[in-house]
């Protein structure tokens, strides 16, 4: 930096200090970004950021003598070019990432700027009446007309192709039809903290992205803890509420009576018992009155179990440690 004008050299160092200091350190594109609204954004960071525009070999040069003290800062130089500015934050990569992204707005077209996507101007009424202007309209090759006192077009028509050049005369017209298909904001290139470089693809997650990544997995572990009967804190209540389900079935699949059982294994030995009954065609006349009551209910619980089906079912109700213990220990002694 010997023949580097003093007044370059106070912004350098005063760049590097800032870049030292902070915790993280961004490039951002600055790209298409009027003054007005470099200024605007700037006070949307006041508090939290600092960010410092100048020419990008003053940018490379602080950074060299920012890595003197941390050396992986080095990486951000392939983030810049073309119009870049730096920001000094404590705010986190991934915050940071939203809120530059929060500061970006719709703006028109100027010529030549390339299509970030296909521009269309969509089948309907446009905000013009009857005019001229229907003739700079049809010069674009829009299908317009006039129908019910305004200047209609006819049909979707895709005026630019993604990547191709904006025309004038198109971008001329755009503002005209309330179409604004640029997108004017800071975009973050690169940043850096304790020692790590992230790349805008790394920062460009869905909010709450890792959260729900770690709740679906810890679920997930929960479940294959459970069915595998692997004994955890996270595990032992499900596990012992399953096995008590599974040692009650057995019980009354295998006629073992407990006081947890027995309501239910009587129950089981009267339907049997009716079923018998009516097979046999037993004459008794108690027996003979149930199997009447029953052919006569079924009718009617065949037609109310569509509205019993849209009923939510009630949860299960929970069976603590102790209940389940104690089932256990009554079911096998």
């Amino acid at each position: 930096m010997a023949h580097v004008a003093a007044w370059k050299k106070d912004l350098v160092n005063e760049l590097a200090q800032e870049m030292v200091s902070s915790p993280v350190v961004a490039v951002v594109d600055v790209h298409g970004i009027g003054g007005q609204q470099i200024q605007s954004m700037r006070a949307g960071l006041r508090g939290h950021a600092k960010l410092k525009m100048t020419k990008n070999n003053l940018i490379l040069l602080a950074i060299e003598k920012a890595a003197e003290s941390k050396p992986e800062i080095a990486g951000l130089t392939e983030a810049v070019y073309g119009q870049c500015a730096v920001v000094s934050t404590d705010i986190n990569p991934f915050k940071l990432f939203a809120k530059l992204e929060s500061t970006k707005t719709p703006a028109a077209a100027k010529p030549g700027e390339i299509a970030p996507f296909d521009i269309v101007v969509p089948k309907g009424p446009t905000p013009f009446g009857p005019g001229p202007i229907i003739g700079d309209l049809q010069k674009l090759g829009l299908p317009a007309a006039i129908d019910g006192g305004k200047i209609v077009v006819k049909k979707d028509t895709t005026l630019v192709k993604e990547g191709e050049p904006v025309p004038a005369n198109v971008a001329a017209m755009l503002p005209k039809l309330e179409i604004l298909p640029m997108i004017v904001g800071m975009d973050l290139r690169a940043c850096y903290e304790d020692g790590v470089i992230y790349k805008k693809d790394v920062l460009d997650i869905p909010e709450n992205y890792y959260r729900d990544m770690f709740a679906t997995a810890a679920f997930n572990a929960r479940a294959l803890g459970v069915a595998i009967a692997f004994p955890a804190k996270e595990t032992i209540v499900p596990l012992l509420q399953k096995a008590f389900r599974e040692a009650l079935g057995l019980s009354i699949s295998a006629a073992i009576p407990t006081k947890e059982n027995i309501e239910m294994l009587l129950a089981k030995a009267d339907a049997q018992m009716l079923a018998v009954a009516s097979a046999s065609g037993y004459t008794n006349d108690a027996i003979a009155a149930r199997l009447s009551n029953a052919a006569a209910a079924a009718p009617v619980a065949a037609a109310e179990a569509p509205a019993a089906a849209a009923e939510p079912e009630e949860e299960e109700e929970e069976v603590s440690e102790e209940e389940a213990a104690a089932g256990l220990s009554a079911l096998f002694g």
